[in-house]
């Protein structure tokens, strides 16, 4: 398509608005929306989504229809993206050396490092020259355009090894996503005079601590930072500096559980060096993504279902991302095929597997993915689909097992009685705490919320953060549900029927129980509001409750 088809394509013009006005109605009245799409299609295809939203907001506004939120699930697009409660947005930091030399990892100097120019998740950064402000704007642009809620929004930066990157460039990059965030003005016409914005941000600098704050009230309140880096670079001081960002949640690409296997791959860390990380992360609070990768160099599927296992004995990750080993030609580990010493596993071989130990994985655990969105065209040899998550579950049906983590138990849109819920709390061991992870449940086994809470041990190694002396830790609260606007409500939807302060209180009773004289929680920039309105008080880097 050229540019000029596609800006034909996508203009708002009379026409189209007063198509997506009837269309708008026919769904209003019960029509499938697909057919009311195709029955009044242009010769250019049917209206995009994007139209209908905007056609729904107008009609609310000159009081053609009440306001209905159900209508708008119906035409938005993917409401499965806001389906975990929150809205994702995901940003990419510019290309920078990277102190790793695995031999698996794609190496593009456009890129930051083992990113590609045409993955899905990297488009935005290139598109938008790695600024962080015009990556949230935009994509917070296009998530209002199709309908989803933006009010509470998990920022997800991405790039490689974020702790290698100068602290006063991940500063910056800090506070211009939160400005972006903080920003009150129209979203539609916001780009338009970014670059006198950029202009007046240069003028006038800011400290983080006061655009922290102004988040706190903000359109779009932050409730989760999200940062990636390698398990060698996390110390106590390291820590500090992620509380100070404002971070949350980290990911730690760990690869392998096996020494071996990590040194013939150049990983240049141990296995103990992952759990000393996580060790740390789980001490101030942060909640834990490990990345595990299967078919590296020297491992077979035997190998790997026994690798898997491990992940489970001391780590206990509470997310997980697999990122099956994919040959690509920019990676040094493409030699190593050329000479016949690699052989990456079949698309059945790695179904197979997955198939195998996604079943083992606890209940306290979510897996976000099991297959990076690398475009098929850079892979040299070995599995190209990027729907595997699909093909596992469609064979897990077939053999009659199911996986139980968090992702596959969420009761995402469902409707809940809080009256049906029961409380659970599963209790395991780590390296350095006794871990509960208390959930209400449906009768059907689906989970409404969650709360994360750590009683560190005498294992649980120093962090040098005074807010933590003596407290039980809540490292994460979430209930589940579509993600609703800030004072919303709908019936039956999981996050509002005060689930949350339940849990708060459960948490509370449990660590006092336990000789705690105190809980800190890890509070997200934007909802330090939530936690101050159930008596925690601010710390320096925490909010901390008295028991």
């Amino acid at each position: 398509m050229t540019k000029e088809s596609w800006l034909a394509a996508n203009t708002l013009t009379p026409e189209k608005i007063a198509i997506a006005r009837r269309v708008v109605d026919e769904v209003r009245r019960g029509r499938d929306l697909g057919d009311s799409l195709r029955a009044h299609a242009l010769k250019s295809g049917v209206l995009g989504k994007s139209f209908l939203v905007a056609a729904y907001h107008e009609m609310v506004a000159d009081g053609t229809l009440e306001a209905d939120t159900s209508l708008l699930d119906k035409l938005r697009m993917k409401p499965v993206r806001t389906l975990s409660g929150v809205t994702t947005v995901t940003v990419l930091t510019k290309p920078y050396p990277c102190p790793g030399k695995c031999i698996f990892c794609p190496t593009d100097v456009r890129m930051p490092k083992s990113y590609l120019p045409d993955e899905p998740g990297a488009m935005r950064g290139v598109e938008h020259n790695f600024d962080p402000y015009a990556q949230v704007r935009s994509r917070l642009t296009q998530l209002e355009a199709l309908g989803h809620p933006t009010d509470k929004i998990e920022l997800l930066i991405l790039g490689g090894t974020w702790s290698s990157y100068r602290r006063d460039y991940q500063e910056w990059f800090v506070a211009r996503c939160f400005e972006a965030m903080n920003e009150t003005k129209n979203l539609s016409a916001d780009l338009t005079d970014y670059a006198e914005n950029k202009k007046e941000n240069q003028r006038n600098q800011r400290n983080l601590r006061m655009i922290h704050s102004e988040n706190e009230s903000a359109p779009h309140r932050n409730v989760g930072l999200v940062i990636e880096t390698r398990p060698d670079e996390i110390t106590p001081d390291e820590l500090r500096w992620l509380r100070h960002l404002g971070v949350t949640k980290v990911q730690l690409g760990a690869q392998s559980l096996d020494d071996h296997i990590l040194k013939i791959n150049k990983r240049g860390h141990d296995v103990a060096a992952t759990h000393r990380a996580v060790s740390l992360l789980r001490a101030a609070g942060f909640k834990i993504v490990l990345h595990w990768m299967p078919n590296l160099l020297g491992a077979t599927p035997e190998s790997d279902r026994a690798d898997f296992a491990k992940l489970w004995t001391g780590l206990c990750p509470d997310e997980l991302k697999i990122y099956p080993n994919q040959l690509l030609a920019n990676a040094e580990l493409y030699e190593y095929w050329q000479r016949g010493e690699f052989h990456p596993y079949t698309t059945q071989q790695l179904i197979d597997l997955i198939v195998d130990v996604k079943p083992t994985i606890p209940r306290y655990c979510r897996v976000n993915r099991v297959i990076r969105d690398i475009p098929s065209t850079h892979v040299v040899e070995g599995n190209r689909r990027t729907s595997l998550r699909q093909d596992i579950h469609i064979e897990m049906k077939k053999r009659g097992v199911h996986c139980e983590c968090v992702r596959c138990r969420e009761v995402r849109a469902k409707n809940i009685n809080p009256e049906s819920l029961r409380l659970d709390d599963l209790v395991y061991q780590t390296d350095s705490a006794e871990e509960h992870f208390i959930s209400f449940v449906t009768p059907d086994d689906k989970i409404a919320g969650f709360i994360r809470l750590s009683l560190p041990n005498e294992t649980s190694p120093a962090t040098g953060l005074s807010d933590l002396d003596g407290a039980a830790l809540i490292r994460e609260v979430h209930v589940y549900g579509q993600s609703l606007p800030v004072g919303a409500d709908r019936a039956g939807a999981a996050q509002h029927v005060g689930l949350g302060s339940r849990l708060l209180v459960e948490a509370d009773a449990l660590a006092r129980a336990r000789g705690f004289r105190r809980v800190a929680v890890i509070s997200a920039v934007g909802t330090r509001g939530y936690y101050l309105e159930r008596g925690f008080t601010r710390g320096e880097y925490y909010l901390v409750k008295q028991l």
